[in-house]
């Protein structure tokens, strides 16, 4: 079986492999699926991404399933169990603001119609397609993820830097950062609206 040529960052670990051949930089344009990129990559601010995609479903569990609607209503007493979950991380500023982030979630929502809307309105509805030859090249901000952070930011979100939101730009497909010789480029690039 011929072996398939992936982007170097993913290749040895099954999971990364999965990740990287299912869901990295297919366009997403559902509200809660873009919801859930969100929170997983405020938690991985400071460390790796596969540190969070072992985590996933414990964070899935832990978070109701990454529901907006319930996440905006959490107790004190709900903040408390999150914080001695072990299967997440226990980081009290990020679970804070996992909260703050769904609150202002649902206001963008109310305010666009959609959250899908209002982020895919900073590429215009289309993914940008880079050609990148080593995934080394990729930028870790751009103007674009710039623009947007400081706009989240001015909406009440938190830890939405704009090293946070390129890699969510990445994993949600609004950029295809797949390398030229990967399988995925062009396959991805044929699924942006």
């Amino acid at each position: 079986m011929k072996k398939l040529n992936r982007c170097g960052w993913c290749e040895g670990d099954a999971l990364y492999e999965a990740y990287h051949d299912e869901e990295w930089g297919v366009p997403i344009y559902d509200d809660a699926t873009i919801f859930e990129f969100l929170i997983l990559e405020t938690f991985q601010a400071g460390l790796s991404w596969i540190t969070i995609l072992r985590k996933r479903q414990n964070f899935r569990k832990a978070f109701d399933d990454f529901d907006y609607k319930k996440i905006a209503n959490y107790s004190e007493e709900k903040i408390q169990e999150l914080l001695q979950n072990p299967g997440i991380i226990r980081n009290k500023l990020k679970i804070r603001a996992t909260v703050t982030n769904a609150k202002a979630f649902i206001e963008v929502k109310k305010e666009y119609g959609s959250f899908s809307k209002y982020i895919w309105g900073f590429v215009n509805e289309k993914p940008i397609q880079n050609t990148l030859e080593n995934y080394k090249e990729a930028p870790a901000t751009t103007q674009i993820s710039d623009k947007l952070s400081k706009d989240l930011k001015k909406k009440g979100f938190k830890f939405t830097g704009p090293t946070v939101i390129y890699a969510h730009m990445q994993a949600t497909g609004m950029v295809n950062d797949h390398e030229t010789s990967c399988f995925r480029h062009s396959e991805v690039k044929k699924l942006g609206k």
